[in-house]
């Protein structure tokens, strides 16, 4: 499990961070397109502002750091043994969950008792 779950886990964080690069691209495009306009976006009838556009771009690429550091805190919990542990009751968690969600860090039962 161990090979598989950190081949999963790179897999996982090397299109995180081709993700967080786009999305940072794109947020710079964003800024620079409004820096280089005098228009008025805020009245603008045609579709979501410059304003909208941004904070759009900002909300993705911070699920996508987040995202990131979920991921890199699995692989240290894989460095460390304790990754398919429950954090909570530390039984182990389902290789399906794992597969499903691989950072997961609690089993079906105990994310299940956290959502109640």
């Amino acid at each position: 499990m161990t090979s598989s779950a950190r081949a999963l886990l790179d897999e996982l964080r090397t299109t995180t961070l081709d993700r967080l690069a786009a999305l940072q691209g794109e947020h710079r495009a964003v800024v620079d397109a409004s820096r280089d306009s005098n228009a008025d976006d805020e009245h603008d009838p045609e579709g979501a502002t410059i304003a909208f556009e941004r904070a759009q771009v900002d909300a993705l690429a911070r699920d996508a750091a987040e995202r990131l550091a979920s991921v890199d805190a699995a692989l240290a919990r894989l460095d460390d043994g304790t990754y398919g542990i429950c954090a909570v009751c530390g039984q182990p968690i389902a290789a399906a969950r794992l597969e499903a969600r691989p950072t997961a860090t609690t089993c079906v039962g105990c994310a299940g008792a956290a959502a109640r």
